[in-house]
């Protein structure tokens, strides 16, 4: 399971500025769950030696009001989650009150902690870092978050003795890892239960981290399964629990270590933001996904039809999804989706030949033409499959920084429907072909170029 990094400090400091760099986005995922405020973002971190989970939070001051306090609430509990904290401070304001209160707390959490001396670009570094030895935590890291200066080193520093936990795995054959998220109470645990059959005791339990997920393996028919539980397997009697604790940092390990995930929905509920951030979140790491309604045999007819197209509107960028209405608690369209579960995990996993990937790309082509670019055509000439879960196709050809993301959408829709790939998003990538002479201060003209080869032969042959 993936390692949590913190982003903790007080206000300003550029603890947002860094989780963009870390996460490689400008706009983070934000999960506004019951209990959580949106000054709590996470994300995937992209620079480092090992992949790990980034976790921006709100500032921590001495005198907070109201509004603060519920955001340090929020901190604190990110800071116990952590794996690693980085306490970001300013260098251009230099020490503060509030960073004293924020080491403080760091200490008697007594997590591992980076020290973390931001916007030192320009700045003579041991200057810059100085003042900030009497915190007591060690060697301040300068960094220019806005710049990228020093990220690399810093996060090298920071996952040093991290290993990455490998998920336990069955004695060589096939084996389909499964993690279902959503929100709190819309049936997840019943679902689960379902899934393993009703009266089945957990007699496997293996812990992946200290936060409580579990990797249960279950079989149907004749295929295997191992189900990533972040909300606790229980037996029959207990799923009418009403509170369910949910944790977004288990949920996005979950989704890092799945081959499939299944969105659980409640149909009595609207698809809310969290809803589809967390669903994006599935699509952006490339993971297959369906989406189960569950608690569907409650809805009356007429209601039916309001509920698919609200579910088209909210979730359109997950068009690849197949949407299953189910009834976790009596069973009903649970084996549909489980069938559906082995599909989307082919389908993420198919193998795809050279020669039938360059034809649909040709066709795709015929049908609808890459756009001009200053007059001039785009050109795509083959297509070869570049990688699994998900699959990756990459497209060669010239011009292609200029492919617009419409027209890559719409290749990747063209992919997916010849190939049948349902349930896995399908992502397409461009390469361009170096000119041959690009370099050259008196490139040959084609014209030339066959012209010699001619003469070539002719010599050859004696002529």
């Amino acid at each position: 399971m993936l390692p949590v990094i913190a982003l903790v400090g007080r206000p300003n400091v550029g603890k947002s500025t860094l989780f963009n760099v870390l996460t490689g986005t400008r706009d983070a995922l934000v999960a506004d769950l019951p209990g959580l405020t949106r000054d709590r973002k996470y994300g995937f971190g992209k620079i480092g030696p090992i992949p790990y989970l980034v976790v921006d939070t709100g500032g921590l001051v001495a005198e907070a009001d109201a509004i603060e306090v519920l955001m340090a609430q929020q901190t604190l509990r990110a800071i116990e989650e952590a794996d690693r904290v980085l306490f970001m401070v300013d260098t251009r304001e230099g020490l503060t009150p509030s960073d004293h209160f924020v080491a403080q707390t760091l200490r008697k959490l007594g997590k591992s902690v980076v020290l973390v001396a931001n916007k030192a670009e320009g700045l003579d570094e041991s200057t810059a870092t100085a003042d900030f030895y009497r915190l007591g935590l060690g060697e301040p890291q300068a960094i220019s978050s806005a710049h990228g200066d020093g990220i690399r080193p810093l996060m090298e520093l920071a996952l040093a003795g991290i290993e990455v936990t490998p998920e336990p795995s069955s004695s060589g054959e096939e084996n389909i890892r499964v993690a279902v998220i959503g929100r709190p109470n819309v049936g997840k645990s019943t679902l689960i239960n379902r899934l393993l059959g009703e009266e089945r005791l957990i007699a496997f339990d293996q812990p992946g981290t200290t936060r409580d997920a579990v990797f249960v393996p279950f079989e149907r028919e004749g295929r295997h399964y191992t189900l990533i539980d972040t909300a606790g397997v229980r037996r029959r009697a207990r799923v009418e629990e009403t509170i369910e604790k949910f944790s977004v940092i288990k949920a996005l390990q979950a989704i890092d270590s799945a081959n499939v995930v299944i969105g659980v929905i409640d149909a009595h509920d609207t698809v809310a933001e969290q809803d589809a951030s967390l669903f994006g979140l599935v699509a952006e790491r490339g993971r297959a996904l369906l989406i189960a309604v569950n608690k569907w045999d409650g809805i009356p007819t007429d209601k039916r039809n309001e509920i698919r197209t609200g579910l088209d509107l909210r979730l359109p960028f997950l068009d690849f999804a197949p949407i299953h209405f189910i009834s976790a608690l009596h069973g009903t369209g649970v084996g549909e989706l489980i069938r559906a579960v082995g599909n989307a995990y082919d389908a993420s996993m198919c193998e795809m030949p050279t020669p039938e990937l360059t034809r649909v790309l040709e066709t795709a082509i015929q049908q609808h033409q890459p756009p001009l670019v200053r007059g001039r055509r785009i050109k795509l000439r083959y297509a070869h499959q570049g990688g699994r879960n998900p699959p990756i196709i990459v497209v060669h050809g010239n011009q292609v920084q200029h492919v617009p993301d419409a027209y890559r959408r719409y290749l990747s829709n063209v992919f997916r429907k010849n190939f049948k790939l349902e349930g896995t998003p399908v992502r397409v990538e461009f390469r361009s072909d170096e000119n041959p002479f690009k370099d050259k201060r008196n490139p040959l003209t084609p014209r030339q170029v066959r012209s010699r080869r001619r003469m070539l032969k002719r010599v050859k042959k004696g002529h």
